[in-house]
């Protein structure tokens, strides 16, 4: 995304959010029903919600007021970018839900949407490659969703997960080099 788009989204959404009344100017307080329409507003599984939090992200000056928690590990101990597959964005933000939820004692009641927006964006991500090697992104997908889903971090991810999912990789690309 270009940093002019990412300025206009950034100033799109802080109109609407303005003109809802979940803004308000970094030097107002922010009221907790404020900060936590924000952060659902950002961690919903469509990219619109992706688009705008990832535009938040950008530009967090115009969001100190909300004390939000960039910190991320991206995907932990897991490959952020598994054969070469851009995960990264989709762990940070997955963080972010995770640690201002933790931060916020709501954790519990959203951690599900959380990881379904984790899966979510992944599978954008997946979508953006060639269709020959799609498959094999699909299964990384899958298995970090997974590894979310049971145990709260793709730390979870094996070795032999990533091998499995390279040698779909590696077969599909023969496969398609022969036919072409």
């Amino acid at each position: 995304m270009t940093r002019r788009l990412a300025t206009l989204l950034t100033s799109g959404t802080i109109a609407l959010l303005t003109a809802l009344g979940l803004a308000t100017p970094a030097a107002a307080a922010v009221s907790t029903e404020q900060k936590l329409s924000v952060l659902s507003s950002w961690t919903q599984t469509s990219a619109t919600s992706y688009n705008a939090w990832n535009a938040g992200r950008l530009d967090k000056a115009t969001w100190s007021a909300y004390a939000f928690d960039w910190s991320t590990d991206y995907c932990s101990s897991s490959p952020d970018n598994p054969l070469g597959f851009t995960f990264s964005l989709s762990c940070y933000r997955h963080d972010f839900g995770y640690r201002n939820y933790k931060a916020m004692g709501q954790f519990s009641a959203n951690k599900s949407r959380l990881d379904s927006a984790f899966y979510a964006d992944l599978k954008r991500v997946c979508a953006r490659y060639n269709v020959v090697v799609r498959p094999a992104c699909y299964s990384l997908a899958w298995t970090y969703y997974e590894a979310v889903k049971a145990f709260g971090t793709v730390a979870a991810v094996q070795q032999s997960d990533i091998d499995r999912a390279a040698r779909m990789k590696a077969d599909a690309e023969r496969r398609a080099a022969l036919r072409g």
